[in-house]
């Protein structure tokens, strides 16, 4: 089997500080994935509130917006704890066991992208919003690739590649059962705001 060397990635470094970096699951989470994970959330309610009767998206009231908001927070802090655990356990199919200190850094790192692609909705575009969501998928798939040998310390190129395509459709499956929770919430405030109006 062939040793995986891959390339230096250009102005990338604070990608290599993050990865080698020894900080605690609970550091990571308050640090890291708590204020990342409130973009997505405040970003929808902003946009919503802003650019309401530009049919960008329905027009939700403010406490709609919020609830929407709360439960995707929620189920995206809740995400975090379980993809790493996933991560942990398909760690199995290439032999190793790693620690779930850096399952959870794997976890937290690798939709940074998507966090930062909600800052979309500042501008009133679907279609750009839309846009930047598939390339921050596109660019976390590929952190994926990146950071596997890295943080889980997989040497071996085919049990890298199998561990990155495992984790990027346990990611895939994970991030829509996400955006499904919030549909389901999205519906149910919908139809109980109009049967109480």
């Amino acid at each position: 089997m062939s040793q995986l060397h891959l390339p230096h990635m250009p102005h990338w470094e604070w990608w290599d500080t993050v990865t080698r970096s020894h900080m605690s699951v609970l550091m990571m989470f308050f640090l890291y994935a708590v204020p990342l994970s409130m973009l997505p959330p405040v970003m929808l309610y902003y946009s919503g509130v802003a650019f309401s009767g530009d049919h960008i998206l329905p027009i939700l009231n403010e406490v709609q917006l919020r609830t929407i908001g709360i439960v995707f927070f929620v189920t995206e802090l809740v995400m975090t704890f379980l993809i790493a655990y996933i991560i942990q356990r398909l760690g199995e199919l290439v032999d190793i066991k790693p620690a779930y200190e850096d399952a959870y850094k794997l976890a937290v790192v690798v939709p940074t992208p998507l966090w930062l692609s909600s800052l979309f909705l500042f501008i009133p575009s679907f279609v750009l919003t839309l846009t930047a969501g598939t390339v921050a998928l596109m660019i976390s798939g590929a952190l994926i690739y990146y950071c596997v040998p890295s943080i889980l310390k997989v040497e071996e190129k085919g049990h890298a590649m199998l561990l990155s395509g495992s984790i990027l459709a346990a990611g895939l499956v994970g991030w829509a059962a996400m955006m499904y929770l919030t549909l389901i919430t999205w519906n149910w405030i919908s139809s109980d705001m109009t049967l109480i109006l």
